[in-house]
């Protein structure tokens, strides 16, 4: 029932500097500023690729302002859109859980999944802006990884036969990757359950538990992405596989969100379907 990773959410302290960062780094371009009264905060939204960026800067006490207070800015929550909201509303519904509704989206707070707070909007096509192409990953950290894979097919209605498994002795995990639509399309939850506490994921899951790490997105260009970071002297750091088609944007330089970037259908060779990525 879901169709794509859509939009990630960022909490900020200022979302119209945060707006600039994500417009001097990806090309992302300004497409909507509301009132999110949810969540006590005011929201920017910009747009790269085709996926959205909304950034979330607290108005009043809420979990917007505690998220800065407790852990500073970063990624709030991950979006995904689907075709149908109403009948995923109804499945999420008959199953248990509790959500929320405003301005035509679905909000599932992170104790009601694997700790991923996650935003359901209707799916729409945008023309693409800006230098990547989309996001297609969210990286959940979780106690159980297959435990978690069951959940969200049964909770998202996603065919559990799609999904690949992955391990990483350099990053310290094994996993499942939950791909939504393949081979059409990369858009998945990574759900990792570390295997090494000394490793940065390892660190940062004993500090916060089951939560949202990372996410990914494509891009035909990781060079002029490469520029524009050295430009404004921000860290990331270049991946050692697969040719140097892949890099990671530093926390510091997106606001807390770390972000990986690939190089279009890089990400195949570690989807399970290694003949799709072409060079």
């Amino acid at each position: 029932m879901l169709q794509r990773v859509d939009r990630m959410q960022l909490a900020v302290r200022d979302r119209a500097i945060a707006a600039d960062t994500f417009a001097e780094v990806l090309g992302a371009e300004m497409v909507q500023e509301d009132d999110l009264r949810l969540f006590n905060a005011t929201r920017t939204v910009v747009q790269a690729g085709e996926s959205e960026f909304e950034l979330l800067e607290p108005a009043a006490d809420g979990p917007v302002a505690s998220h800065l207070e407790r852990w500073g800015e970063g990624i709030f929550a991950v979006g995904f859109s689907t075709d149908d909201p109403g009948a995923l509303a109804r499945r999420m519904d008959d199953r248990g859980l509790h959500f929320k509704e405003e301005g035509g989206q679905i909000f599932i707070e992170p104790d009601q999944t694997r700790g991923m707070r996650t935003v359901i909007s209707r799916a729409s096509e945008r023309e693409p802006v800006g230098l990547i192409s989309s996001l297609y990953e969210v990286t959940n950290i979780v106690e159980d990884h297959e435990e978690a894979a069951s959940f969200y097919a049964d909770t998202f209605d996603l065919d559990a036969s799609r999904f690949c498994p992955i391990k990483s002795e350099q990053w310290g995990y094994s996993g499942t990757l939950t791909l939504f639509d393949p081979p059409s399309r990369l858009d998945r939850i990574e759900l990792t359950q570390t295997t090494e506490p000394s490793l940065a994921m390892g660190r940062f899951f004993a500090r916060r538990g089951p939560s949202i790490y990372m996410c990914y997105a494509e891009t035909g260009n990781t060079g002029a992405i490469r520029e524009r970071l050295e430009a404004r002297g921000s860290r990331y750091t270049a991946g050692r596989e697969n040719g140097g088609g892949n890099l990671f944007i530093h926390p510091t330089a997106l606001h807390g969100a770390l972000v990986g970037i690939s190089r279009a259908n890089l990400a195949w060779t570690l989807s399970g379907r290694p003949e799709l990525a072409r060079a």
